[in-house]
């Protein structure tokens, strides 16, 4: 991170989900971070929308990191159906 964008940005880290394992910057909102941001991701060729929860924030060589959780209820189904690409 710059010395530009150094607190107005941070790290979200996706831990399950379709995502997981994925890392975004974003930028902070009022200073502090999204609580929930929701995801477009090609899954199988499909865009599908994924909602994320914030469950944790820490600190890495003086950079903001949050943790997001997968909210499968609140999310479009990311399962492909075969049956559906004739």
């Amino acid at each position: 991170m710059s010395a530009d964008t150094a607190g107005t940005e941070y790290v979200a880290e996706f831990v399950d989900g379709p995502l997981e394992g994925e890392f975004e910057h974003r930028a902070l909102l009022g200073g502090k971070p999204e609580s929930r941001v929701g995801m477009m991701a090609a899954i199988d060729g499909l865009e599908s929308l994924f909602w994320y929860d914030a469950v944790e924030q820490h600190e890495v060589n003086g950079q903001l990191r949050v943790r997001f959780r997968f909210d499968a209820d609140d999310s479009d189904p990311a399962e492909f159906d075969e049956d559906d690409n004739d």
